[in-house]
């Protein structure tokens, strides 16, 4: 009898690349009858996950109006085919949710817990995007805002050789033991990006205690360039994995199983990445420190795309703010929720329970895309939006440019957000940070040298037509 991969399957086999090379070596032995079946039972792999039917999970999101039903249902869509990951046990949406991407996946304002399992697409592009607060004993705003906008870098790319903050040997050795980030790219990015803020709503904020009267610092952006090359090998290596241990399951939500060399190489990956993001903000703090001259009473932070272990589960929150200390090495116990330029700096204290999964919002979340918000500003110029919506504020776009997409009216209404934050028990309110001025990337693309010669190019293909 000469076997074919119709006996193997009938025997647990799966069509794929398993099944050829199992046939290969069956045919070589020459095995059939009883001799086949043993092997096949001793060398067959294991079943491939297929989508669960999808566990519930808490919401804690209402819609207020028209605008908001739209976004509560399209975050229903996307988590309803999200928690059908085999992966998944536990979910929640948190009042700042919206969709990004595709339907199933994961959205902004989201958190879901996985078993065994490292999601990369769960975090995002944007690995470790957090929130650190410097407090300071004595200073004065405009001054800390004169000095944070001197000593940071917004946009793309990193700082000038001769401007750039000095990386921890330590640190950057790390990174070369590790199997994903000793990555050349990684490497200089890692030295390069050191003090870099990058774009879109990333943002230095200066403000008041309002318990204290103090000063504070808050700035808000992610691992840069290290994180978005470590994000893109994480991609990589899941997608290998996707199609050896799954089937149906969507490319975004791949995932590393954490107990394999790979998961383990990852877990320790993202770990370093949350060290060298904390420094990033530190970097800037500091030297803001210095230069104003300034004491400062308290400096801490959190992260809110990341992914938090307890045991063999993975909390993977996607804009979402970790409140349960024992996922946070290094908390004083409060954590940070900005909302929007124009609107104070929450922080805030929680403990876990069923409705939270040990998470609170991380900021105020859109009902609308950048670019829905910009065409619902109608015959309105830039210029009045801007000075309608930042009146009494001082607020600076590093580029030089206004980006009305970061405006306060793209947010969600913070009354609303703090509303819902109250109406399912989700934080305390420990202090709020009152605005003074804020620095943004701004549209840097306005002015960016491919856009110029596009238009040069437009200009003149325009003239030889008239």
């Amino acid at each position: 009898m000469t076997v074919t991969g119709k006996h193997l399957i009938e025997l647990g086999f799966e069509p794929g690349a398993d099944l050829g090379r199992a046939l290969e070596t069956v045919r070589a032995l020459n095995l059939e009858g009883d001799a086949l079946a043993k092997w096949a039972e001793d060398n067959r792999p294991a079943p491939k996950l297929r989508l669960q039917d999808a566990p519930r999970y808490q919401i804690n999101l209402e819609a207020d109006n028209t605008e908001e039903e739209d976004n509560v249902a399209k975050v229903q869509e996307t988590m309803d085919v999200l928690m059908q990951t085999p992966t998944l046990r536990a979910g929640a949406v948190m009042p700042d949710a919206c969709p990004t991407g595709a339907v199933g996946t994961i959205p902004v304002g989201a958190v879901v817990a996985a078993e065994n399992a490292i999601h990369p697409g769960m975090h995002s592009a944007d690995i470790c995007c957090s929130v650190m607060v410097t407090e300071f004993d004595d200073a004065d705003p405009k001054a800390v805002l004169d000095a944070v906008h001197k000593v940071t870098h917004f946009g793309p790319g990193g700082r000038e050789n001769g401007k750039r903050f000095t990386m921890s040997h330590d640190l950057f050795d790390a990174f070369r033991d590790n199997a994903f980030l000793q990555d050349k790219k990684i490497l200089r990015a890692a030295v390069e990006h050191l003090g870099t803020q990058g774009d879109g709503n990333h943002f230095a904020f200066v403000g008041v205690s309002k318990a204290n009267g103090t000063t504070c610092l808050v700035t808000h952006h992610g691992s840069r360039g290290p994180g978005a090359g470590l994000y893109k090998l994480g991609m990589r290596a899941a997608e290998k994995w996707r199609k050896k241990l799954s089937v149906g399951v969507l490319k975004q939500n791949a995932w590393i199983p954490a107990d394999s060399d790979e998961g383990i190489a990852y877990w320790d990956a993202l770990q370093l990445i949350r060290k060298w993001t904390k420094a990033n903000h530190n970097a800037i703090h500091q030297a803001a420190t210095v230069l104003t001259d300034a004491k400062v009473r308290e400096r801490f932070w959190n992260e809110h795309n990341f992914v938090f272990r307890k045991g063999d589960m993975f909390f993977h929150a996607k804009g979402a703010t970790p409140i349960d200390v024992d996922m946070l090495p290094d908390t004083n116990g409060t954590q940070i929720v900005p909302l929007n330029m124009a609107e104070p700096v929450l922080l805030i204290r929680s403990q876990p329970n069923a409705r939270n999964m040990g998470f609170a919002p991380h900021g105020a979340g859109r009902n609308f895309s950048r670019s829905a918000h910009r065409r619902g500003l109608g015959e309105h110029s830039e210029t009045e939006v801007f000075a309608r919506e930042t009146r009494g504020l001082d607020v600076r776009f590093f580029s030089g440019n206004v980006d009305v997409s970061e405006l306060p009216s793209a947010y969600k209404p913070a009354a609303t957000v703090r509303a819902q934050m109250e109406r399912f028990e989700l934080a305390e309110l420990v202090d709020e940070i009152m605005p003074y001025g804020s620095i943004m990337a701004g549209d840097w693309e306005r002015d960016a040298p491919w856009r110029k010669k596009a238009m040069a190019r437009h200009a003149a293909r325009s003239e030889v037509t008239q």
